[in-house]
């Protein structure tokens, strides 16, 4: 080796060496830079037996994909496998590769499909492979019928995507509580249904929020929906709209003060707190609304109470008022004073201490005085609305939500509305087609009579009424 050789020998160590010894004497490995962020998700290479197969006859499936992909954690919350096997498959992942695993035998001459909705994502981003779909048959044709349609919920003319919608073969009622559905379906972001692969056959929808994912209808407090009639599957089958319903909910009257504190707007003390009687109402910043009546709730129902026992008073003078009365829930919980208010009048409330006695035997310690004030006239609005297209034979109810909540229901006898006072603020309005006038929603009924819930149609444009204001809305439907 010359000497202009080991000259650059030398150097190219020390330049190693530099790049290796730091400060701190430790190496720096520095991974590689730059590159875009993979977003694609795992992409399928081979499927054994291939998809679409004919004559299906084994016991498993095997995919294999362009990467890693994810464990199989939620496979059994995502699969849906139509038509629905007695026992769910096992479904494994190792590297690339995933696999179907059969515990039923499988039924002769039916179109199977497999749904994995969100289960199969890559290792490193978890991209996920939205609806993969496998398809196969155990006969040597395929079931090619579809059906398509929609679920609305009834009460609010809203979707809910968390919904499924099931077909049954069977036309028993109780197939719904005791037996697992023929085929599953989930909703798109439009809440539409699409059943693929069925055969020409009659079947029985329904529609089910079903979070513990057991397919079955257990009472009034799930949301449900069902098909007037039984759906014949043809070629010329139009699409089927559900109309889903839960229990009604009741309406809101107005802001209530926090549960700790009492009829006086004073906090119960910690000694007091089990041995007194105690309530909240529906003021707000101690006023009340006059449009609507005081509310008194209270923390367990009552057994007792004596309207004799309280007084209501105005002004500092403590005018007695004679005309007003109580009225108490069906729950026991409630009791309401129905009085015709005054405007920026001052009003006392003064209850005995005998007035009440809850289930647990508490009642007041003392005599108590709660005092309020009444809202003016220029708090609130005028409004009118006129609606262009409104059938009135349909009994419509006029729905007012103000921040989620309903707040007023009103019956419509003509397409116009006139309110002199209105409390202010921006409202949701809807529609209630009252089939049964009593001026409320009522669900359905689907063991024993059939009855499919009222409907309510949601009015796109919002409205905002502002106080000391003529409010004045024309309204298309």
């Amino acid at each position: 080796m010359n000497y202009r050789s080991l000259i650059s020998v030398v150097v190219l160590v020390s330049i190693i060496s530099a790049s290796i010894i730091g400060g701190s004497g430790c190496a720096n490995i520095i991974p590689p830079q730059g590159g875009d962020r993979d977003s694609l998700p795992p992409a399928l290479q081979k499927v054994t037996p291939g998809d679409s197969s004919r004559n299906f006859n084994g016991n498993k499936i095997e995919f294999e994909f362009d990467e890693f992909i994810g464990d199989m954690i939620n496979a059994q919350q995502e699969l849906l496998i139509s038509p629905m096997p007695k026992t769910m498959p096992t479904v494994t992942s190792k590297l690339r590769n995933l696999t179907v695993k059969w515990k039923d035998s499988l039924e002769a001459n039916t179109t199977y499909t497999i749904n994995f909705g969100n289960t199969i994502k890559d290792i490193n981003e978890s991209n996920v492979l939205k609806n993969f779909t496998y398809t196969f048959t155990t006969g040597s044709y395929f079931d090619s019928l579809e059906l398509r349609g929609n679920v609305i919920l009834a009460e609010t003319g809203k979707i809910d995507t968390t919904l499924i919608v099931m077909l049954h073969s069977s036309a028993d009622d109780s197939a719904v509580v005791n037996q697992k559905p023929r085929y599953v379906a989930r909703l798109d972001s439009k809440g539409n249904f699409h059943f693929r692969n069925l055969p020409a056959k009659t079947y029985y929808l329904y529609a089910l929020k079903d979070d513990n994912r057991a397919y079955r209808y257990f009472g009034n407090k799930q949301v449900f929906g069902f098909a007037p009639a039984p759906v014949i599957i043809s070629d010329t089958i139009a699409p089927v709209t559900l109309y889903a319903y839960g229990p009604a909910q009741a309406a809101v009257a107005g802001p209530a003060l926090p549960a700790s504190v009492n009829a006086g707007g004073r906090r119960a003390t910690t000694v007091s707190a089990d041995r007194r009687l105690r309530f909240s109402t529906n003021l707000s910043n101690n006023q009340q609304d006059l449009l609507n009546d005081f509310v008194m709730s209270f923390e367990q129902p009552l057994r007792k109470y004596d309207s004799t026992k309280v007084g209501l008073f105005t002004d500092s003078t403590y005018t007695p008022v004679k005309e007003f009365s109580f009225q108490k829930d069906s729950t026991g919980r409630q009791l309401t004073l129905v009085h015709k208010w005054k405007e920026s009048t001052t009003y006392h409330f003064i209850v005995d201490k005998e007035f009440a006695e809850d289930s647990a035997g508490k009642k007041l310690l003392k005599t108590d005085t709660l005092s309020f004030v009444t809202k003016k006239l220029g708090d609130y609005g005028r409004l009118k609305i006129k609606f262009r297209n409104l059938d009135l034979t349909k009994n419509p109810v006029l729905i007012f939500l103000l921040n989620g909540n309903v707040t007023r229901s009103i019956p419509m006898n003509s397409a116009e509305l006139l309110q002199p006072l209105f409390f202010p603020g921006e409202y949701e309005l809807r529609i209630l087609y009252d089939d049964n006038k009593n001026g409320k929603w009522d669900p359905g009924e689907f063991f024993g009579k059939k009855r499919q819930p009222e409907l309510v149609k949601p009015v796109e444009r919002k409205i905002i009424v502002k106080s000391n204001w003529e409010n004045e809305f024309e309204i298309a439907l």
